[in-house]
């Protein structure tokens, strides 16, 4: 059961769908979501009929450690999504194929988890190019594909190779070890190359009909991987090694790779910068937030003050009200050890308890001795009001529990 209990006001964006939110607020998300009937309606003409009735969203309190939580009719959402512009909903197309990959069809057991998450991020990249278009679709999956490398070579690094596997074994484990990028975007990924080796219509039917076969049922991955075989790979004579992809460790090599035309432009100009050119004369204008995203990621590993400062004064980073752009800008300040970022570093730490900027945050600050420090005190003021979700990740990432007396940092 999920329950939520505080001074809560409704607004409604659609027949049969809605926002909650602090009073104070739910104008705001109401406007921010806006989009949400027509994203039912689109998930509807792929692959049938919504059947609970209302989707409705709570806009959650900024200490909710997830970006969003599937609870049937009624999703839990973090207030980071609000950027003031649209532009974070793709999270609310997520949550919503959550109503029928997660919902309707559910993995059996946590060790097949990505059967919910794989088939979700599927579903929600074609919710956004059926409403968004797809350079918005082509845009999620190149960042998706950036973030599955990451993990992959993370994971490895860190003899964790057995984790980068669909099919998970989490014996003796706690089952929250399994939540990683693997799970969504290597998922994806295979959802993706199936797609590709029978094409868009036939692959369309055979998800729709996956739905209403097992609609209100538990599945284990050996049970969809039966119904794959009998229902995709041997009608559709597909050439596709199937176990490779979900027991093998690592990115198989006929991975489809997103390209994204946007991007491209964007690594252009990342380029101008890199070879001297200011950050104010770069050609910037009407860049997404994905193109934002993309370009702070694709700046060169080591850059100096003056430079942070060139990009930080043209763009104001620092000072943007975008999480997902913050997130990404502080992580680099962090890395290049720039101090202008630092107050609103301890300040977004302070008050966002939402795991996915937490943790990279607080993983890049421990890399050295002043770092650490920082951390630390940073943690001990934002510990008391972070879900214990988050608490459970940053004390082990610190140690905290093998600190003598923490709360006087």
């Amino acid at each position: 059961m999920a329950l939520a209990v505080g001074d809560l006001a409704f607004r409604s964006v659609g027949p049969r769908t809605g926002v909650y939110a602090e009073p104070g607020m739910v104008d705001t998300a109401a406007w921010e979501l806006a989009d949400m009937e027509r994203m039912v309606q689109a998930a509807e003409d792929l692959y049938g009929p919504y059947r609970w009735e209302r989707y409705d969203v709570l806009v959650l309190p900024p200490s909710f450690p997830f970006g969003g939580m599937e609870n049937p009719r009624l999703t839990f959402a973090t207030p980071t999504i609000l950027a003031g512009d649209r532009s974070l909903t793709a999270l609310i197309a997520h949550e919503l194929a959550h109503s029928w990959s997660g919902n309707l069809v559910t993995n059996a057991t946590w060790n097949d988890f990505w059967l919910n998450e794989g088939f979700t991020v599927y579903f929600e990249k074609r919710i956004c190019e059926k409403i968004y278009g797809k350079d918005y679709a082509n845009m999620l999956a190149t960042l998706g594909h950036q973030d599955l490398q990451h993990t992959v070579e993370k994971f490895t690094g860190e003899g964790l190779a057995a984790d980068t596997r669909l099919k998970l074994d989490l014996t003796g484990r706690d089952p929250d070890d399994g939540v990683s990028d693997v799970a969504y975007e290597k998922g994806y990924a295979f959802l993706r190359r199936l797609e590709e080796s029978v094409g868009r219509d036939r692959f369309d039917a055979f998800l729709r009909n996956y739905f209403d076969r097992f609609a209100f049922q538990s599945l284990t991955t050996e049970q969809f991987l039966d119904h794959l075989q009998e229902h995709l790979i041997e009608p559709g004579n597909v050439h596709v090694d199937v176990k490779a992809w979900v027991y093998g460790t690592g990115i198989p090599a006929d991975l489809v790779v997103p390209v994204s035309d946007k991007f491209t432009k964007v690594e252009v100009e990342v380029e101008r910068w890199r070879l001297g050119t200011t950050a104010a004369e770069l050609r910037t204008e009407g860049w997404s937030t994905f193109e934002w995203i993309h370009f702070v990621r694709h700046l060169p590993d080591s850059m100096t003050t003056p430079q942070m400062a060139d990009l930080d004064a043209a763009f104001r980073f620092t000072g943007t009200g975008n999480s997902e752009i913050l997130a990404v800008w502080l992580e680099r300040s962090v890395e290049n050890d720039y101090a202008p970022a630092y107050e609103r570093l301890s300040a977004f730490l302070t008050s966002v308890g939402r795991r996915k900027f937490l943790q990279p945050l607080y993983e890049a600050l421990i890399k050295t001795e002043k770092g650490r420090a920082m951390a630390q005190h940073i943690y001990a003021n934002a510990r008391p009001n972070y879900h214990s979700v988050a608490v459970r990740t940053i004390d082990e990432l610190l140690d905290w529990t093998k600190m003598s007396d923490p709360v006087t940092l």
